[in-house]
């Protein structure tokens, strides 16, 4: 017998993100993880906001006729500059979203830098840039975002951290970076378990070894040795990445918060 109920036709949407307004940080590559998902978001309907300290208008112009071009269709977005280290930044950016949009859905947090120095040898100015963007940063954004949301109710938080949080480095990036990876596993949890009577949602997805500008400082023989070592045997593309964000972002995730997803290829099976 067939099925007549509205409700029941557009619960099985292929467009998991449709008129919902996505902020994503750290997207002006278009070899970064950021891009990735927003390019994936933007295929499932989401109108997008796009954040990130590089922005300009070439860059702006760019993505939107990469975007376009990849998925087919015209896109509904807007890209703005922003310092996460700086909280006036972040508020401006968040009420340029919502004055353009009206509201903001679901945040992406993708922004952080890496450095692969010895402790020993990390400078005070170095631990200090790498906690201000991927710690504070994270911190400042979902700060920004939770104002909204909290006022409406409801809204979903995805961060990104890293295998270096879960082991201690050992790959990519120095003790700084895993402490302030490390950081931001702990920062989405307490947000998961402090908002969730407000309906708001927060989990971190752990990459590793994702094929990303962050993989540049490595050579080849340095990567052939890291390959060697995961179960897949490659290393993982941005869009496999942005598919995670994709889920936690969308009603098919709707009763998981306060989750860490790996996403390394099976090179750190805990």
């Amino acid at each position: 017998m067939k099925n007549t109920d509205p409700e029941e036709k557009t619960k099985y949407n292929l467009l998991q993100l449709e008129n919902k307004v996505c902020v994503i940080t750290g997207a002006a590559s278009i070899r970064s993880i950021g891009y990735g998902t927003a390019e994936l978001f933007a295929a499932h309907g989401a109108k997008l906001v796009i954040l990130d300290l590089a922005m300009n208008d070439q860059i702006a112009q760019d993505l939107i006729n990469h975007i376009e071009t990849q998925i087919g269709k015209k896109i509904e977005i807007i890209c703005l500059q922003c310092d996460i280290r700086n909280t006036i930044e972040c508020e401006n950016a968040i009420q340029n979203a919502v004055s353009h949009f009206s509201t903001i859905d679901c945040l992406v947090n993708c922004a952080g830098i890496v450095k692969s120095e010895g402790m020993l040898s990390i400078t005070e100015a170095d631990y200090d840039l790498i906690m201000d963007v991927n710690l504070k940063g994270t911190f400042n954004i979902c700060k920004s975002v939770l104002k909204v949301f909290a006022e409406k109710q409801s809204g979903v938080i995805v961060n990104l951290a890293s295998l270096a949080g879960q082991r201690g480095g050992g790959l990519v990036g120095g003790s700084h970076y895993a402490a302030s990876k490390g950081g931001v596993i702990s920062l989405t949890r307490s947000i998961a378990r402090e908002f969730a009577s407000m309906n708001i949602r927060a989990n971190v997805i752990c990459p590793a070894m994702i094929e990303t500008p962050m993989l540049d400082g490595l050579n080849q023989e340095q990567l052939d040795n890291v390959i060697a070592g995961i179960p897949l045997k490659r290393v993982g593309k941005t869009s496999e990445l942005a598919g995670a964000c994709l889920f936690l972002s969308s009603d098919l995730s709707g009763f998981v918060t306060g989750a860490t997803i790996d996403v390394n290829g099976g090179i750190h099976i805990h």
